[in-house]
């Protein structure tokens, strides 16, 4: 068969089937995206400027989405749904320590709350860093937009969760009972949500250094001292 009469190549997937454009896939449109939106803001984004960053159409990017807000949705989803994910690990939910029992009596292998707040602490830590972008994003947000406004409730849900975490671990008389739950969480999560502000992947502080490190300065600030308890 002549060359001339061959079938033409199918455009590649996510193109529009122009020489030169390059294909993404939608994690790929969808990092872009998240850098965009921390760069600018999502509100000055517009879906041309990321059709320059990809370095194709704006049809290619609508090829995955329905639009910027869609994007916006994915992204947060991604960072909420790492941070929801700590909770629903076994043992990690409030109320699910020792003394939980069907038959009412302790289990002494279960983790306490103090046990479960720094594991909830730790996976913090963890998602901030591997979801870096996305993290960041979650925390700027203004509640401009109802997907915006969603997520926020989302976070305040997790902070409740945290929160009573808190609680249940000076009922048991591992934390300091003069410092507020809530307070203590605002300053636990403040702590771990300035790590945006500074660090940078490929550093010298791996994900389990930086976590031992916030938990230590978190935890020694916070327990309770014996003479407290008198």
């Amino acid at each position: 068969m002549d060359q001339s009469d061959a079938a033409p190549a199918p455009a590649r997937r996510g193109g529009n089937g122009r020489a030169g454009r390059v294909a993404y896939d939608l994690d790929a449109v969808l990092a872009v995206a998240v850098q965009a939106f921390n760069d600018r803001g999502y509100d000055a984004t517009s879906m041309g400027e990321l059709a320059e960053r990809l370095g194709t159409s704006k049809s290619a990017i609508y090829y995955h989405v329905s639009g910027k807000q869609e994007l916006l949705r994915l992204a947060l989803e991604r960072a909420l749904g790492n941070l929801e994910a700590l909770l629903q690990e076994p043992g990690a939910e409030p109320g699910e320590g020792p003394g939980d029992e069907p038959d009412g009596q302790p289990d002494a292998a279960a983790p306490t709350a103090l046990d479960r707040l720094e594991r909830v602490l730790r996976g913090a830590v963890r998602v901030l860093v591997e979801e870096l972008p996305f993290v960041t994003l979650l925390l700027r947000l203004r509640g401009n937009t109802d997907v915006e406004r969603e997520a926020l409730a989302r976070r305040r849900e997790f902070d409740h969760a945290v929160a009573r975490l808190v609680e249940e671990a000076v009922a048991d008389g591992a934390l300091r009972s003069d410092v507020d739950a809530r307070t203590a969480t605002r300053l636990l999560f403040g702590m771990v949500n300035s790590l945006v502000e500074w660090y940078r992947p490929g550093g010298g502080l791996t994900a389990d250094q930086l976590a031992d490190a916030v938990v230590a300065m978190a935890f020694e600030g916070l327990r309770a001292q014996p003479d407290a308890r008198r």
